[in-house]
């Protein structure tokens, strides 16, 4: 009896339980947001970037994507690829101090980035879309953090532009982020005298092995002689032992 009371009451509390996270959503899962691919890159860099942006309404369909670029980290070069059923449109900003790009010093740099959907090419429910840039050469900076708006085609925009915290949580609405990591130092440095210390022990190598040849046919040449000598003298012999 007491054992179907037990069994009777953690049935009402997880019927409790249910209703509680239907209702407030207690425990709904952390929702998609978009992401920019690859999410690391080195300072100094050109890389294709892909910001990635999946559809999380059940009704609407995502029709516009737009990306802002940090202002505290200038990009010289910024180029999009085409995206079929898809416009885009790019602003830009003036730069001070100016941002060099293969030795000239660019005034201006790319601020924001928006594709519209155009006819039936929006993200539909389920699916995601990627939309590709190439970015470079990458700021001396440790992240760029891109804040992006999301809008659908039932006039919701989500809002993703929180920036992530050191060790803290991940924001509700985290933003897409691109860690940047310092290029590697070359492995022997300029100017280096390591490969023509090699090459002349190369020479050295090859001069012994000459050298040794050299000798080593002086000395069959003169045994050559020798042997020829005393054939010559066992010949000259033999008449006058026969006489």
């Amino acid at each position: 009896m007491i054992r179907h009371r037990r069994t009777a009451g953690v049935a009402a509390a997880l019927a409790l339980g249910a209703v509680a996270t239907a209702v407030l959503g207690f425990a709904a899962p952390a929702s998609a947001h978009v992401t920019v691919n690859p999410q690391e890159a080195t300072q100094g860099g050109y890389g294709r970037f892909a910001f990635r942006v999946p559809n999380e309404s059940d009704a609407a369909s995502t029709t516009k994507l737009e990306v802002v670029l940090p202002e505290n980290a200038p990009v010289g070069s910024v180029s999009t690829m085409p995206v079929p059923g898809w416009t885009v449109a790019v602003e830009k900003r003036k730069v001070d101090p100016p941002v060099e790009v293969h030795g000239s010093q660019i005034s201006e740099a790319v601020s924001k980035i928006t594709w519209t959907a155009a006819g039936d090419a929006a993200v539909k429910p389920g699916q995601f879309q990627e939309f590709p840039v190439s970015m470079g050469p990458l700021p001396q900076v440790e992240t760029m953090v891109f804040k992006t708006l999301q809008t659908y085609s039932d006039g919701n925009v989500q809002r993703w532009i929180e920036a992530p915290t050191p060790g803290g949580e991940e924001p509700e609405n985290p933003a897409p982020v691109l860690t940047l990591t310092a290029a590697a130092p070359s492995a022997a440095p300029t100017g280096s005298a390591a490969p023509p210390a090699a090459a002349d022990d190369d020479d050295a190598d090859s001069d012994g092995v000459a050298t040794g040849l050299a000798v080593a046919g002086l000395v069959a040449g003169v045994g050559g002689l020798l042997l020829g000598g005393l054939a010559f003298a066992r010949t000259r012999r033999a008449p006058t032992s026969q006489a």
